[in-house]
C-alpha cells in the first residue's frame, strides 16, 4: 500500500480550531509493532494516524523470521487477525535444549503445559501483510506511507508533528505520539531519552535451509561456547537458522561459498534431519542489549525496539514489542473511556510500570543465558549442566522455565483473555 497524499486516505478530521488536534494519537513506525498497536485500537473511539517511512522494510527484503510465543498468538486472536496469520506460519510442539555435545537434552513438549502447541514461527511478511490488510478495515486509523516525521513539538496539551509526504510538508496535531520506529528511534533521540546497554561480542548469521528429513514441528536451541545456535521450523519443511558467533567468525562464515557454509552448518546442525539445502541468501547482524531509561514522557510513549533490544536467544524480541503494544492499547483505551487525557504523564506511567520491569526481566534472562553458555570456564560449565539436569528432573522448574520462555508469566493484557 503506497499513499502519497494525506487527504487521499484521511477521513475529514475535525478542524483543529474546534478541539485543537486532528488525531488522538500518532504512531511513528508502520512495522509489525506499530501495526499491532493500531490494530488493537480498532473500535476504541480513538482517531489514529500511523506513519511509515519505508515502502518496503529491510526486514522484508532479508526474509526475517520470528518465534511467535503463546501470549503473542492470544493477543492477535483478541485483535481479530490471528486467523489470517495462521495459514502462513508453522507451529512447534517440541523444543529441544542442549549444551554443545553434552548428551543430556532437555525436551519441552505440549504435555508440560497441556496446550496443542508451544508456539509458532512466522516470516516477516506473514505477520506484516495481515496487519496491513486489517487496518484497512479500521475506520479510525489513517495509514500514511511513505512519509517521514521531520519535527515534533511537545506542548502542555498537544503535540505538533511536521510530516514530509512526497515533496510536501504536512502539519498535524495530536494528544500523544507513540514511537515504534526501531532501535535507532529518531523520535526517542529527538526527545532526549537516553538508553543503557551494550553491544555483544557476537553477531548472528540468519539463513533459510531445507532439510532432507521432516522437521516434525520441533525447535532446537543448542548452546556452543561461541554462542547459541537455533533451528526454527517453517512451513514447507523449511527451517530458519539463527547462528550466533563472535563478530570475525560470523563474518568469515558468511563469506564462505555455499558448499563450505553448508559443511560448517552441518557440523553445528547435526545429522538428525539429513542433508541440508541452502535457500536464498544469508545475512549477518550485530547483537545488542538496550533498555531505554524511560518509556514515557508527557505526550510520548516508546514501544518495541524503540524502547528495548535483547539478545535473540529464545526469540524474545518481537514478542516483547507485541506485549508493549497490547499493554499501551489497554492503558490508553481505559483512560479514554474514563474521559481522561491519554497523553498525560500519569496515564502513560501506568504503561511504563507495567512493561519496563517485565522487559528488564527478559533482557536479564537472555543476557544470563548467553553469558552462562557462551564460554568454557569450567565452574560455569558445571553450574549450567547442573541446571539442565535439574530441568530434566524437577517438573515445577521445567514448567516455570517454559512458561517464562513463551510469555505465560507476568501480567496478561485483556486482549489475550478474549
Amino acid at each position: 500500500m503506497t499513499i502519497t497524499q494525506l487527504e487521499q486516505i484521511s477521513p475529514q478530521p475535525t478542524p483543529p480550531n474546534e478541539r485543537g488536534y486532528e488525531y488522538d494519537l500518532v504512531i511513528v513506525g508502520g512495522g509489525i509493532i506499530g501495526l499491532t498497536l493500531a490494530s488493537a485500537l480498532k473500535n476504541s473511539g480513538l482517531s489514529v494516524l500511523l506513519i511509515e517511512a519505508k515502502v518496503a522494510s529491510a526486514a522484508v527484503a532479508k526474509g526475517q523470521a520470528y518465534a511467535v510465543h503463546q501470549l503473542s498468538s492470544l493477543i492477535y486472536e483478541g485483535i481479530g487477525v490471528w486467523d489470517k496469520m495462521l495459514p502462513q506460519i508453522a507451529k512447534y510442539c517440541r523444543v529441544r535444549l542442549s549444551d554443545a555435545d553434552y548428551p543430556n537434552v532437555v525436551e519441552f513438549t505440549t504435555d508440560d503445559i497441556n496446550t496443542p502447541e508451544l508456539g509458532y514461527v512466522a516470516e516477516h511478511q506473514a505477520l506484516l501483510q495481515p496487519l496491513q490488510d486489517f487496518i484497512q478495515d479500521c475506520p479510525n486509523v489513517t495509514y500514511l506511507c511513505p512519509a517521514e516525521v521531520v519535527n515534533t513539538q511537545y506542548q502542555q496539551n498537544i503535540v505538533t508533528i511536521d510530516i514530509k509526504v512526497a515533496d510536501q510538508l504536512k502539519t498535524v496535531r495530536s494528544k500523544l505520539v507513540v514511537a515504534a520506529d526501531g532501535s535507532r528511534s529518531p523520535i526517542r533521540q529527538a526527545a532526549g531519552i537516553k538508553t543503557s546497554g551494550w553491544k555483544y561480542w557476537q553477531s548472528c548469521i540468519v539463513a533459510f535451509v531445507k532439510p532432507e528429513k521432516p522437521h516434525n514441528d520441533t525447535a532446537y536451541e543448542r548452546f556452543w561456547s561461541s554462542g547459541p545456535f537455533a533451528i526454527l521450523p517453517l512451513p514447507g519443511n523449511r527451517c530458519r537458522i539463527v547462528w550466533t558467533a563472535p563478530h570475525e567468525e560470523a563474518k568469515a562464515l558468511c563469506a564462505l561459498n555455499d558448499e563450505q557454509f553448508l559443511a560448517e552448518l552441518s557440523r553445528r546442525y547435526g545429522d538428525q534431519m539429513g542433508k541440508l539445502e541452502l535457500l536464498g541468501d544469508r545475512f549477518v547482524f550485530q547483537v545488542q542489549l538496550m533498555q531505554s531509561d524511560r518509556y514515557v514522557l508527557p505526550r510520548l510513549a516508546l514501544i518495541g525496539d524503540a524502547a528495548h533490544n535483547c539478545h535473540p536467544v529464545g526469540g524474545q524480541g518481537l514478542n516483547l514489542g507485541i506485549r508493549d503494544a497490547a499493554a499501551l492499547a489497554q492503558v490508553i483505551q481505559a483512560a479514554h473511556k474514563a474521559g481522561k487525557d491519554i497523553g498525560h504523564i500519569q496515564i502513560l506511567k501506568g504503561y511504563e510500570r507495567w512493561r519496563k520491569l517485565e522487559n528488564l526481566t527478559i533482557l536479564g534472562f537472555t543476557d544470563l543465558l548467553d553469558r552462562m553458555f557462551s564460554n568454557n570456564f569450567f565452574p560455569v560449565v558445571v553450574v549450567r549442566r547442573l541446571g539442565l539436569w535439574l530441568l530434566q528432573r524437577v517438573p515445577i522448574l521445567k514448567v516455570f522455565m517454559l512458561k517464562l520462555m513463551i510469555g505465560l508469566k507476568g501480567r496478561t493484557p485483556e486482549l489475550a483473555k478474549r
